[in-house]
């Protein structure tokens, strides 16, 4: 049975590899769906109210943004930045680690917000509150996870399997994107004004 089940992984991983030498940018962004849709899936059932109902079309939107943008954009993204600094050596992997934290991981914010701001119908001043509200949370949220996972990455895994092994992290790291993704500006807004409120009672 042992047997059986790690030759089907064999046969799972093979094929997955000939993918993406066949279909690059085609199961990189399918690597992203599963990776977002697995995320948001896990953030409405461990961090969403638990009396919410399931909602699917959140899920929908969020695999959709995994196979449109994250995995499209990521594919040209890594391959530019190896492209442009091949190796592994030290210095190498932290100027890869630095572009794709100070330029790359705000863009990614942008982009994510964005997506989400037009599937959702929202207006351009809706967008522009979310990113003043959410952007520097979640760029500087992700440094904690993806300064570590970066530098194993670029010095450690083959470029070819570069986004598998970000959406292998992406799953959890997209517990906390999802939600914050999810989350009302309104709801930011009442709080803030309670802690206001709670101040001049101390007062």
């Amino acid at each position: 049975m042992w047997w059986c089940s790690k030759n089907v992984m064999s046969r799972l991983w093979s094929s997955y590899n000939r993918l993406l030498e066949t279909q690059p940018l085609f199961t990189k962004a399918m690597t992203s769906l599963v990776g977002f849709t697995a995320g948001d899936a896990l953030a409405q059932k461990f961090v969403s109210e638990s009396d919410e109902p399931y909602d699917f079309m959140r899920t929908a939107r969020l695999g959709s943004f995994g196979f449109f943008i994250h995995g499209t954009t990521g594919h040209y993204f890594y391959g530019m930045l190896d492209s442009k600094l091949p190796g592994t050596k030290p210095a190498t992997v932290a100027s890869k680690v630095l572009i794709d934290q100070t330029i790359w991981n705000p863009i990614f914010g942008l982009m994510f917000f964005g997506y989400l701001n037009a599937v959702e119908g929202k207006s351009l001043n809706d967008y522009i509150a979310k990113i003043q509200a959410d952007l520097k949370t979640a760029v500087m949220g992700s440094w904690a996870v993806w300064v570590p996972a970066h530098t194993i990455n670029f010095a450690f895994i083959s470029p070819a399997q570069r986004l598998l092994y970000i959406n292998s992290i992406q799953i959890g790291y997209n517990v906390f994107l999802s939600f914050l993704g999810n989350k009302k500006v309104d709801d930011e807004d009442d709080e803030s004004e309670a802690d206001v409120d709670a101040s001049k009672k101390e007062l």
